[in-house]
């Protein structure tokens, strides 16, 4: 993963290169791992619903870049679904 400001470059299983924006970042003390959760740039452009994506990851001593690695257990999934689920309480909170 390499980190800019709001987006990464996420390279998949087969060497392909996808821009992505993160929605946000978070830490969890529980599993000692951070997480982020982004979706690809170019799914801005389409009427359909965005895909988001969520996995954990390695920040790099300089926090240009890290390493993203799957989220491996039922209860890490429960934890990003509670997190994005309030993420998006608070900005459906926010347009009112």
């Amino acid at each position: 993963m390499e980190h800019g400001e709001n987006n990464i470059t996420v390279v998949d299983e087969n060497g392909n290169e996808q821009l992505c924006e993160i929605l946000f970042t978070f830490d969890s003390d529980k599993f000692n791992k951070s997480y982020v959760l982004y979706y690809p740039m170019s799914a801005e452009d389409e009427e359909e619903e965005i895909g988001i994506h969520a996995s954990s990851f390695v920040p790099s001593e300089d926090n240009k870049d890290g390493e993203l690695t799957p989220i491996e257990t039922e209860e890490e999934w429960d934890l990003v679904e509670e997190m994005l689920n309030t993420f998006l309480d608070q900005e459906e909170a926010e347009e009112e």
